[in-house]
């Protein structure tokens, strides 16, 4: 029996731990900062929807990381979360190369609320935008 996630090389590091299913996405992390992430990702053809833009749920996915990063910021390393809710607004289709970037608005001991928007990477305008509510918890260390 092949090991799980064989067919990825070398993990990417995602701001402090490994999430396979954004490197099958291929999300590209950039920037972590307190109470701020930024991610980007590259339009490919498995990516998309019947019309060829990028896939609702896609985008979605890629929000919920970006959001959950800047929600465990402040200690990336030891920090987990579980999302409690996410609510997302399309305001355009998404096409092309997008950047994704996130923010925490507040963050108590237990609960951080984000927001946060998808831009096309060659372009200032929304496509997107989203809120959500995550659960802070501590990450299991080995």
């Amino acid at each position: 029996m092949a090991p799980q996630n064989a067919h990825i090389a070398d993990p990417i590091d995602y701001f402090g731990i490994s999430v396979p299913f954004m490197q099958y996405l291929g999300l590209q992390p950039e920037v972590i900062d307190e109470d701020y992430s930024r991610t980007r990702l590259t339009l490919r053809p498995e990516l998309t929807n019947s019309r060829g833009d990028m896939h609702g749920g896609t985008v979605m996915s890629v929000f919920d990381f970006t959001l959950s990063a800047a929600a465990r910021s402040h200690a990336p390393h030891t920090t987990g979360v579980m999302t409690i809710e996410m609510s997302t607004h399309f305001m355009d289709a998404v096409t092309g190369d997008v950047v994704i970037e996130a923010r925490c608005l507040r963050r108590g001991r237990s609960i951080a609320f984000c927001e946060g928007t998808i831009r096309r990477a060659d372009d200032t305008r929304v496509l997107a935008v989203a809120r959500a509510t995550f659960k802070l918890i501590a990450r299991k260390t080995d």
